[in-house]
């Protein structure tokens, strides 16, 4: 008997896609495409991005300015001592009787120079530095000075503007008030405080007080190692 020949079993028929499914697996492809090229775009980008780097001096920076505060004037200058304050600043506020007891021990063979280093978590201490160069403009920059540190727990965190507070200090002080409050209104001053903050962060401050004894930003422990490093400056 002759064996049955078998037969290839039939394909199904495919019936036409319909024309939604057709329209969606499109999109589906382009979505996978346009996902696919993002992951690519993000990994070339990320590896070509070039790591941070520490801030570092601009090339203008410099530590002490032809108009910087100079609070003490030795007849021959041993050392230079340079402090970055904010007058809201706690720590800047308990540091003021050791810097007096220092210039007063060495105010005649140090330089002693003052620069604006408001920070920005304090609202009134842009003010703050804004009034004290304003009375600095009428030769009264060591008085405010002492009148702002003096009265700090008086207006210090508080979080409404102390501009009229500060006023009065002006005031009190004898200043002129109508170019005390052109001075603060004007550009030329809020530029003088913008161009200590921008060399206090291109010389790498960022808090306060930070000091610098001939170029070098020191970093202190106790009072007396303070002491010692001006002791050592001027021998």
């Amino acid at each position: 008997m002759t064996p049955p020949t078998k037969t290839a079993p039939s394909r199904p028929e495919h019936s036409p896609m319909d024309p939604a499914k057709k329209a969606r697996r499109v999109i589906w492809i382009l979505l996978a495409i346009i996902v696919g090229a993002g992951i690519i775009w993000f990994a070339v980008f990320t590896a070509a991005k070039p790591a941070p780097v520490e801030p570092q001096a601009a090339p203008d920076a410099q530590l002490v300015r032809e108009d910087s505060h100079r609070v003490t004037s030795p007849a021959t200058e041993k050392a230079q001592l340079v402090e970055f304050l904010d007058f809201e600043c706690e720590a800047c506020r308990a540091a003021v009787p050791l810097v007096e007891e220092l210039k007063k021990e060495f105010g005649d063979q140090v330089t002693f120079v003052n620069r604006y280093f408001p920070l920005p978590s304090h609202k009134n201490s842009g003010q703050a530095a804004l009034a004290v160069e304003a009375a600095a403009q009428q030769g009264k920059y060591e008085q405010m000075y002492a009148k702002m540190f003096e009265t700090q727990p008086q207006w210090g965190e508080k979080q409404d503007f102390q501009n009229a507070l500060f006023r009065t200090f002006a005031e009190e002080l004898g200043l002129d008030m109508e170019k005390y409050d052109a001075a603060m209104a004007a550009e030329e001053t809020k530029e003088r405080i913008r161009k200590d903050i921008a060399d206090g962060k291109a010389l790498g401050v960022s808090g306060t007080p930070t000091f610098f004894l001939n170029g070098e930003k020191l970093t202190l422990n106790t009072e007396a190692e303070f002491r010692q490093k001006l002791a050592d400056a001027v021998k």
